[in-house]
């Protein structure tokens, strides 16, 4: 009990005020709406309150657009019968422009619904098992796991039995419908590589083995920009449903109700302690959890870049790439026939928002690669498309910035074209806002939506861009590299580091494997913007036929002074053939013989660098050390002048 008064002891200390969303819920029982849809939808948007546009029918996945809606379908672990994916197609067909979005919840959001239709969507769903309910706002959201669970060969403990206990919990429950603080994400893997983003949820149950046997360790409290930190904690799966349910009441009852953008379950845990919050959890399930296993998560996903996927039972599994997750009701009909007329029939969604066609006996494959819907999408089949992600822009969204997933295809086929690489892996995640649903932040190379300035001063769609995102055991966010670049760009800084990557690489490398080992270890972050930037003026503005080239073993290691200096040196030979300094000791340089030089020397030298390109170079490598830039951040302030 004392652990529960501590955890009361921090929610009171939040509860000086409700936030808007708690007084709404209040207002009424969220199922009375659901009850009345066949009546709303004949009285059109009359018949809504605006609790109900703003709230409550979020509870079902709806979302009014203000001209039609948006509806969100949950699909449990990404796992569609050939019957549920033939009637989305339909849907989508009849009601929803043709369109169908695949999320990074490995479910599907259907668009342009008009209110009269609504009654009869969620209807014809329901007929063949598909459910709405609780896929927006306060509740538990779709359960994720890996789209391969129980076929893969890296699968140990196949998850989706488990999951769908977990989902009985609170299911159309009404006691669970809205009545968590917050949004609540989970995921569950019983395989050896990461395939569902498995630390980026609230709750996540990692594969892991403890004295021999096999169960799950728990993470806790990832939100965007943060991820999953270890409960030191282990759950057989007979267990797992036990304490999540534990968990639940545990967060619904102490969980913050007062700032929205501070009520996920992180804020508790950052308030109270993991180790505080896992012995609340414990009294509430009337169990004594044990201490926390071997996490076994080792990678990335088996299918990473892949097309064709060897199964446990000689069959195959065959990767179809959605660019950006943009399908359509068409297309989601035609690969169930080819999944019926191949395989076993089932697709499977997965977290990078494409699809699998799985049980193709091996025979079938190339036959069933000249299917017309499997060649309409091998187009995509490219390291840039393959494992890409975009949220939903400015198009359908109200909180996007940028158009997003145009950007993203637009990109990825302009980098096919600049930097074609074979055997190679790269993430590519887009987010439209800040919200980061396109997650972003665990991408190899991430872009969040922004404003920014072109050349001329315009205000254009632009973007913050990341790199080193880790979806390893070691978990983590990426390091931003830039802020505010115009995408037009963007897509250059990102041609140089692809062009790193491509000329030191080992065979097979994974662009994330490739970044702890060249980028990371060698360098600075400062210093990799720095040199995309350079790259950028002197070859994409400048038009100059030369590249200023990472060293594979540099010496400067990653002290941002001696890099700097380095750097310096380096771009003023480039750029005149001449040495800077007649001798140099070491990496902290003794002048042996110093020389005067002017500011514009390297214009001197060579009429093509513009003066401020000139004076930048000169404040890099000033034959006096205390004269010398110190960071690389007030040097890319002064190439925006360039």
């Amino acid at each position: 009990m004392i652990i529960m008064e501590a955890l009361a002891k921090a929610k009171e200390a939040r509860s000086k005020k409700l936030n808007k969303v708690e007084t709404t819920k209040a207002l009424k029982d969220p199922m009375e709406i659901y009850k009345h849809l066949e009546s709303i939808a004949a009285a059109g948007y009359e018949g809504l309150s605006k609790e109900d546009s703003a709230y409550f029918l979020k509870c079902f996945g709806l979302f009014d657009k203000g001209e039609d809606f948006m509806l969100r379908v949950r699909i449990p672990g990404g796992q569609l019968t050939n019957a549920q994916a033939v009637r989305i197609g339909e849907v989508a067909q009849e009601y929803g422009n043709d369109y169908i979005d695949i999320t990074t919840r490995m479910q599907v959001e259907l668009r342009y619904l008009q209110i009269a239709d609504i009654a009869k969507v969620l209807k014809a769903l329901k007929e063949v098992g598909i459910s709405t309910f609780q896929t927006g706002v306060d509740n538990p959201r779709n359960i994720v796991t890996d789209p391969l669970d129980g076929i893969a060969y890296d699968n140990i403990i196949e998850s989706m039995p488990i999951l769908t206990q977990l989902q009985e919990i609170f299911l159309e429950n009404p006691e669970w419908i809205s009545a968590l603080p917050r949004k609540f994400n989970t995921g569950i893997l019983g395989s050896l590589s990461n395939s569902c983003n498995i630390f980026g949820h609230d709750c996540n149950f990692v594969l892991a083995n403890k004295d021999g046997s096999f169960g799950f360790n728990v993470y806790l409290g990832a939100r965007v920009g943060v991820q999953a930190r270890d409960a030191d904690l282990f759950v057989t799966p007979e267990e797992v449903p036990v304490f999540f349910k534990a968990l639940l009441n545990v967060f619904k009852t102490y969980g913050y109700r007062d700032n929205r953008n501070k009520n996920r379950l992180h804020f508790l845990l950052q308030d109270v302690g993991i180790p505080a919050f896992i012995e609340a959890v414990k009294e509430e399930a009337e169990l004594s959890f044990a201490q926390g296993g071997m996490t076994l998560v080792q990678s990335q996903n088996i299918a990473l870049g892949a097309n064709r996927v060897l199964l446990k039972n000689g069959t195959y599994a065959y990767k179809v790439i959605v660019p950006s997750g943009i399908f359509s009701g068409t297309d989601m009909i035609a690969a169930a026939k080819a999944a019926q007329s191949y395989g076993s029939g089932d697709i499977r969604l997965t977290y990078d928002q494409n699809l699998f066609i799985i049980n193709i006996d091996k025979e079938k494959l190339d036959t069933f690669e000249n299917n017309p819907i499997i060649a309409k999408y091998a187009q995509y089949n490219n390291l840039y498309f393959q494992d890409m992600i975009a949220c939903a822009g400015t198009q359908t969204c109200s909180y996007g910035v940028i158009p997003n997933k145009p950007d993203a295809i637009e990109m990825a086929h302009f980098l096919n074209s600049e930097v074609p690489i074979a055997n190679a892996n790269i993430r590519m995640n887009w987010s439209a806002c800040p919200k980061g649903c396109g997650v972003h932040g665990i991408a190899d190379i991430g872009f969040e939506g922004c404003k920014a300035k072109d050349a001329d001063g315009n205000r254009v769609d632009g973007v913050h861009l990341f790199m080193g995102g880790k979806i390893t055991r070691q978990a983590k966010e990426a390091h931003i590299l830039h802020k505010a670049l115009p995408i037009d760009e963007a897509k250059h800084h990102v041609k140089y580091l692809l062009k790193t990557y491509a000329a030191y690489k080992e065979r097979g490398e994974t662009f994330e494997s490739f970044e702890t080992r060249f980028f990371s270890k060698n360098y600075s972050y400062q210093a990799i913007g720095f040199f995309t930037k350079i790259n950028y003026i002197l070859r994409d503005k400048l038009g100059l036929d030369i590249m200023f080239e990472l060293d594979k073993e540099p010496k400067s290691g990653r002290r941002e002074e001696y890099e700097l200096f380095t750097f310096g040196l380096k771009l003023f030979k480039l750029l005149t053939g001449e040495k800077r300094f007649a001798a140099v000791t070491g990496l902290a340089p003794t002048l042996a013989r110093p020389r005067k030089i002017k500011r514009d020397e390297v214009t001197r030298l060579n009429p093509k660098v513009p003066p401020k390109l000139s004076e930048v170079i000169y404040n890099m490598t000033h034959e006096n050390k205390s004269e010398r830039a110190q960071v690389f951040s007030e040097l890319l302030v002064a190439l925006k002048e360039v």
